[in-house]
């Protein structure tokens, strides 16, 4: 299972636990944009502080859901 395809079905705790292993065991570095534990939590956290450029919505809904937490995480691969 690709990283896309578990972040997409994440529902529950279970479903997020499942894609952090996922997350963990993905292999090649392919779409890693960050390779330090630094630059891996700080692009979470910068994504997660920030609005959508679409619709000037928060990235991160107010309410705490296992999605919400694997969106940051998965953001950490990612955003620069």
């Amino acid at each position: 299972m690709t990283v896309d395809e578990a972040l997409n079905r994440v529902n529950s705790k279970e479903t997020f636990l499942d894609f952090v292993a996922t997350l963990r065991d993905d292999t090649g570095n392919v779409g890693w944009e960050n390779g330090s534990i630094e630059t891996f939590l700080d692009a979470m956290h910068a994504w997660a502080s920030a609005t959508s450029g679409l619709t000037d919505e928060p990235m991160v809904a107010s309410e705490a859901s296992w999605r919400g937490f694997a969106d940051i995480l998965h953001a950490g691969k990612f955003y620069e």
